[in-house]
């Protein structure tokens, strides 16, 4: 049988493609683009989009499995499509902001919620990976000033949050698709450590080989500065969220140690493994 693994050029979806095909799985891989690159090799890749089912039982056809990621859009034809093609179990990478006490008013624990929804009342075995912070944001948060001046400006660099990278999420959703005893479960996976902003970026620095300057401004400037990069609704959540962390430990987690057997990354270790994004 087939693990068809959805968004198989992403950050997550590599790494669960080339997980899955390591330990001897027959994978398939979907992509809006499939001529694009950056797949694992020996990868067979299709196109598909979550947002067009007419392009799902093609792909879906003699599946067993699959790797989701969260598109609200058409679910429930993503659904349909599973059931029709005989898919068994469904791993779903979600979100924490769907247990947080302001998951109610959180667009993106609405979305992510949506789709637990509509895979829960499938039939289907489900999985559900419910990471927190990405250890990947630090890219567009920092890469371009990290680049182009070697300074990061923060309004708030003691905050905290425990990272996660990208590839235990992904050990995760492998060791669920490979392995029993996951069935009806959901995974809330933070970072194995809580580091402020400044250490993040010290990090960096130091997989870079030099150092990087924190420079502290005001809530307006950094505002102005996300501006360029994120929509304004982006921007406030993640200033309020730094604001509310400011010096605050952040939740840690030890679910990649318990579920796959072996320690979580470090940010330390996303850093060195993404120090070239930085250059």
């Amino acid at each position: 049988m087939v693990t068809v693994v959805f968004g198989a050029r992403g950050n997550v979806g590599r790494n669960v493609a080339a997980g899955m095909l390591a330990v001897g799985e027959k994978v398939r891989g979907t992509s809006r683009d499939p001529e694009a690159g950056g797949f694992p090799s020996a990868l067979e890749v299709l196109r598909a989009d979550l947002e067009r089912p007419e392009t799902l039982p093609a792909v879906l056809a003699g599946a067993d499995k699959v790797f989701l990621y969260a598109k609200p859009e058409e679910i429930e034809a993503f659904v349909a499509a599973a059931r029709s093609a005989g898919v068994r179990q469904v791993v779903l990478l979600s979100s924490v902001s769907v247990v947080m006490a302001t998951s109610e008013q959180n667009p993106i624990a609405r979305m992510h919620r949506t789709v637990e929804l509509a895979i829960e009342r499938s039939g289907l075995d489900w999985t559900f990976i419910r990471p927190g912070m990405f250890a990947t944001n630090a890219r567009w948060w920092w890469g371009d000033a990290i680049r182009g001046e070697g300074v990061v400006r923060l309004p708030y660099p003691e905050a905290q949050n425990a990272p996660v990278h990208e590839k235990d999420m992904a050990a995760l959703a492998v060791t669920a698709l490979s392995e029993t005893g996951h069935s009806h479960q959901a995974y809330t996976v933070h970072g194995s450590e809580s580091l402020t902003l400044r250490r993040q970026v010290e990090h960096i620095g130091e997989a870079l080989g030099r150092p990087i300057r924190v420079e502290t401004v005001s809530v307006e400037q950094a505002r102005e500065e996300f501006a360029e990069k994120a929509p304004s609704h982006v921007a406030e959540a993640l200033l309020r969220m730094w604001a509310a962390s400011d010096g605050v430990p952040a939740p840690v987690s030890v679910i990649v140690d318990r579920i796959t057997g072996r320690p979580a990354h470090t940010f330390a270790q996303w850093a060195a493994d993404h120090a070239d994004d930085f250059r």
